[in-house]
């Protein structure tokens, strides 16, 4: 392993947790912006603590979770509750109303990626 800087063109951005922001009802970093990069998705770095639930919504974009350390579950307005945990994908279709909860004691952490459907 190297400590060299990376070749041109290779961009190495680390997760920063200093700069995670409350919002939403979870900490969360957004990968945009980020220099001149652009891309046809939107993405966050989010965090959900010990309790954390985040606000329920729906978007016009589909919503890709994919899930990188702890449990969590995905809550719909009928009252299911949808286990997840660190590895697992969730795709969510557009337009469809959702939460995320940490119904555990320790951090639950996603990337979300969100385009436009």
């Amino acid at each position: 392993m190297s400590d060299s800087a990376p070749p041109a063109g290779l961009v190495i951005r680390r997760q920063e947790p200093d700069r995670l922001e409350r919002a939403h009802g979870l900490d969360l970093n957004l990968l945009h912006p980020w220099g001149d990069l652009t891309t046809p998705f939107h993405g966050a770095w989010c965090v959900l603590r010990p309790g954390d639930l985040t606000d329920t919504h729906q978007h016009t974009e589909r919503e890709l979770f994919i899930c990188m350390s702890g449990r969590g579950e995905v809550r719909t307005p009928d009252g299911d509750r949808h286990p997840i945990a660190a590895g697992d994908l969730v795709l969510l279709p557009a337009d469809t109303d959702h939460a995320v909860a940490n119904p555990h004691d320790e951090d639950f952490a996603y990337y979300a990626i969100w385009w436009q459907a």
